[in-house]
Formats: C-alpha cells, sequence, structure tokens
C-alpha cells in the first residue's frame, strides 16, 4: 500500500523571525506585517509597560499602560473623524486585560457622555450618563444599562427617583412634575406606572400647574394600600 506523505503546516515565517527578535525593554516604533505600529516597552515579545498602539486599518490610537500584550492599567483611545480626520477621544480611564474595567469616561459619537465604573467593558457599578437632549442618569448600572437604584433628569427640571431594571424604570419610584407641581408616588413594571398616589407638590412654584389643586384623600392606613399594591404587582410578575 502507497504512503501518501502529506506537507507539513508550518506557520508564516515572520512569526518566528519576531519570537527570535526577543523584544525586550524600550524599542522604537516597532511595525506589524499589516501594518499596525507600536512605540514603547516590551517584555519578551509582549507589549508591556507605557506604549501607543496605532492600528493601520481604523487609524485609531491607544496609548497607555499595557500587560502581557493587552491594554492594562490606565490610557486613551482615540480614533480620527471620518471628515475632518481629526483625532476624537472615545474613552479615557483605566483597563483590564484589554477591556474597559473600572472609572472611565466615554464619549459618543452623537454627544452623549459617560462617567463612572466598568467592568469587563460594559458600563457597571455606579455612573452618570449625560445624554444631548439635556436629559441625564445617575445611578446604578449592569450590563450597560441602568439596574437597581437611579435618577433620571429630564430637561424641563421633572425627575424620577427609583428602581430599575434592563433600562428601564421598574419596582417603588417617585415621578416628581415639577413642571405641573405634581408628585406620583407608586410602581412602575418595563417604564410604565402601573399603580400610586398622585399629589400636589411645590404647586406655588410650578412654571405650569394644574389648572385646580388635587382634591386630598384621607386614606386610614395609605402605607398599608401601597403595601397591597406592590403585593399585587409583585404577584403579576411572578
Amino acid at each position: 500500500m502507497p504512503i501518501v506523505k502529506y506537507p507539513r503546516a508550518r506557520e508564516p515565517l515572520y512569526y518566528e523571525w519576531d519570537r527570535n527578535a526577543q523584544k525586550c525593554g524600550l524599542r522604537h516604533t516597532v511595525y506589524a506585517v499589516n501594518g499596525d505600529q507600536y512605540t514603547g516597552e516590551w517584555l519578551n515579545n509582549l507589549k508591556h509597560g507605557k506604549g501607543t498602539q496605532i492600528w493601520k486599518r481604523t487609524g485609531a490610537i491607544y496609548s497607555g499602560d499595557w500587560k502581557f500584550g493587552k491594554q492594562h492599567g490606565y490610557g486613551s483611545y482615540s480614533i480620527p473623524d471620518p471628515v475632518t480626520k481629526e483625532y476624537r477621544r472615545v474613552y479615557t480611564g483605566w483597563w483590564e486585560n484589554g477591556h474597559k474595567a473600572g472609572h472611565g469616561v466615554l464619549f459618543y459619537p452623537n454627544g452623549d457622555r459617560y462617567e463612572g465604573e466598568w467592568s469587563s467593558g460594559a458600563r457597571g457599578g455606579w455612573g452618570r450618563m449625560y445624554y444631548r437632549d439635556g436629559s441625564s442618569y445617575e445611578g446604578q448600572w449592569e450590563a450597560d444599562q441602568p439596574n437597581g437604584q437611579g435618577v433620571l433628569h429630564f430637561p424641563n427640571g421633572n425627575r424620577y427617583e427609583g428602581g430599575w431594571k434592563d433600562g428601564k424604570k421598574h419596582g417603588p419610584g417617585r415621578f416628581f412634575y415639577l413642571d405641573k407641581g405634581q408628585l406620583l408616588e407608586g410602581t412602575w413594571a418595563e417604564d410604565i406606572a402601573k399603580c400610586g398616589v398622585l399629589v400636589d407638590f411645590n404647586r406655588e412654584k410650578a412654571p405650569a400647574p394644574t389648572q385646580y389643586p388635587i382634591p386630598e384623600i384621607e386614606l386610614d392606613d395609605p402605607a398599608g394600600v401601597l403595601a397591597e399594591a406592590q403585593a399585587l404587582h409583585d404577584d403579576s410578575d411572578n
């Protein structure tokens, strides 16, 4: 039976050349085969320490700390504007193993801005989000969405304080309609107020109050009414 010999798969020679180079310590600019370039410190052929990387395909620049070939520590990431070609900051802050982690600031293309904590490259922890329309959110984040307790401020002065789930109002909360001089305290589910009590709040200072004040209704046990409403809401979730 004839023996068929197949050529042994070999990695490109430049991989071997790169290993043999044994880059270590501070180096001038080193160019990769794909055109990327790095200027800075090395350890055992890996970017390690302070350095600046420029990606040829996108023109993006990262300048900061490296650890074993990945962004790790404090650094800044910028990209060129497609029209003006001037560089625009995208993220400045802390990194861990190539991902945004710890405290940092992200600038969005539409003008929004986030300042706060990051986890595995996503917004996670406590942070503030400033939106281009003038509104802002400050509170807890998880998996890149508002989750937990937080406050949403609107451009007209109104605000919501309470629970959030997957980026939507969810759970007990209070909505201050400062433009009308009213306060809604109740329970939300997926951004919709399911139940609550609406009362006048600083009506005399409101820029556009309602024509008539809300009549007062006396309840024997207002706390019990809200507790019962919350229990009904919890049952509906289950």
